[in-house]
């Protein structure tokens, strides 16, 4: 085969891949998800930005997939699911959404959630009968993810879910509740928030763990089996590399 013919072959064999890898760029998708509306230091809606938003748009883009998040109420994070108004959701709040098309992904973020009181009640809470009698204020889900432990609370009328944990924090300092239900890093950051401005005066609280962490309650869920694929695959490499850990560092630190 003489110069010319191997300078066509090759010619036509780029063109034959350069056609061929079309279709994979072609694959990355715009993913409109679903995320809780203030859930501070992981979502902050007014900058498109938080640990939980860098955290799975990160991993997303590794395969070149783009995130664009829409802010809801927490409750209704999985029924705009449910609904098909988003491609993706960060929680299902407790609901198995896999009959309504959902794939899991990989665990995007750690919520360590404990029940916070003030210290100077001097509450033991061990066991679902230490509530007794205790009014709760929790985050939207907490019910149906922890019934357990607060079935009889909700029953005797004295369990409520606050979507604003600001509030939480404010109203366990008012007395106003006897028992928050909350992410050690949430109710840290508000209270830091509240403690900024002259109008509060943080008291010292106390943190009561009562069950395991579980990664698997907060697991981001896709429609797509391929976007969530992907998307396990940039998370993974987002650890190995240590831009997961970074991004943590980049709020808490």
């Amino acid at each position: 085969m003489g110069p010319l013919r191997i300078c066509r072959r090759l010619c036509q064999q780029g063109l034959v891949w350069l056609l061929c890898g079309l279709p994979l760029c072609s694959m990355a998708e715009d993913v409109v998800m679903a995320f809780g509306e203030k859930i501070p230091p992981f979502c902050f809606p007014e900058s498109d930005s938080g640990i939980e938003l860098e955290v799975i748009g990160q991993a997303l883009a590794y395969k070149g997939h783009r995130l664009q998040p829409r802010y809801y109420p927490l409750a209704r994070v999985p029924i705009e699911f449910k609904r098909g108004n988003v491609d993706a959701a960060m929680t299902d709040l407790g609901h198995d959404l896999s009959p309504q098309g959902a794939f899991y992904g990989e665990p995007a973020v750690l919520y360590d959630n404990v029940f916070i009181s003030l210290k100077e009640r001097n509450l033991q809470i061990r066991s679902a009968e230490d509530l007794k009698g205790l009014a709760v204020v929790a985050f939207p889900g907490a019910l149906k993810r922890y019934q357990a432990w607060l079935e009889s609370v909700d029953k005797d009328g004295l369990y409520f879910e606050q979507n604003n944990q600001e509030l939480q924090v404010s109203g366990l300092n008012k007395g106003r509740f006897d028992v928050v239900l909350s992410d050690k890093s949430i109710f840290r950051y508000f209270e830091l928030m509240l403690s900024r401005t002259n109008l509060f005066h943080a008291k010292a609280v106390q943190m009561h763990h009562f069950v395991e962490v579980n990664p698997d309650d907060y697991r981001p869920l896709f429609r797509s089996q391929q976007v969530r694929d992907d998307f396990n695959a940039g998370l993974a490499h987002l650890k190995a590399s240590g831009g997961y850990q970074a991004i943590y560092d980049s709020y808490l630190k």
